[in-house]
């Protein structure tokens, strides 16, 4: 179903998610702002979201749960939000022919390069979710990168395609309006948890990883998420590890992606 989405866009701006957060007293579910160029775009882990101006993707999206045919979501399920933000950018990534995984928690890659970041910002009260806003940056039509970017990939470096961040936008909300499709029907949250799992980036492989609380480094192999998000690693003696957000880094040769 096609929804309403209100895109309000920029040419220049510091962040689309801080002047989400600036707004959210006065923008709709499902609005979007846009960016042609950020000055100060915000990654995960407190990191910059570096892309070239009018080369690629770079908006915020608003999230009401109770508002439209969007549920109310408790505090205990907000991975929620990150499962729709990734599905809606791996069923839009699809459409253009690629085949995406989702590095947990919602980062998306094409096999081993990085095609799109995620930040979520929630707004929880009484136990429920309030509001969300979702900053997704994807690369369309930027192949060079800064050097200490580890593995970054675009559409066009993909596929050839030089992409109009315009038309796209479109393109990305109807992707995002399928999984809303989804989320509606009475076992939408547990459809939208299988396809996330379907979808998990080296899920089911045993590779070497990073704890980051001990700086130390182990082999293990990733069976999936908690009920609440946190990261499911069987290690290599059988023993299954949850990890919280920030508490472990995936390794490719050496370096962490």
């Amino acid at each position: 179903m096609k929804r309403d989405h209100r895109i309000i866009w920029h040419q220049t701006i510091d962040s689309t998610n801080s002047e989400a957060v600036r707004r959210i007293s006065d923008i709709d579910n499902l609005s979007v702002i846009a960016a042609v160029r950020q000055t100060a775009g915000r990654g995960q882990r407190g990191n910059v979201w570096t892309a070239d101006a009018g080369e690629n993707l770079t908006f915020s999206i608003v999230l009401k749960p109770g508002c439209d045919d969007m549920p109310p979501v408790a505090a205990s399920g907000q991975f929620l939000i990150s499962e729709l933000a990734a599905l809606s950018v791996s069923g839009y990534l699809e459409s253009k022919g690629l085949s995406a995984g989702i590095k947990w928690p919602n980062d998306i890659y094409i096999e081993d390069r990085k095609i799109c970041g995620i930040l979520i910002e929630n707004c929880v009260r009484d136990n429920r979710l309030v509001w969300s806003i979702a900053g997704i940056g994807i690369n369309l039509n930027q192949t060079a990168f800064p050097p200490e970017i580890p593995n970054p990939t675009s559409v066009r470096a993909e596929t050839g395609i030089v992409c109009d961040i315009r038309k796209e936008m479109d393109r990305y909300l109807t992707s995002l309006d399928t999984v809303l499709d989804i989320l509606s029907r009475p076992d939408g949250t547990e459809r939208l948890r299988a396809e996330y799992l379907s979808r998990m980036y080296r899920k089911d492989e045993r590779h070497l990883f990073r704890d980051c609380r001990t700086a130390g480094t182990f082999h293990a192999t990733i069976r999936g998420i908690s009920e609440d998000g946190r990261l499911l690693a069987e290690t290599d003696d059988g023993s299954v590890r949850e990890f919280a957000f920030k508490e472990i880094g995936y390794l490719i040769n050496d370096r962490e992606l």
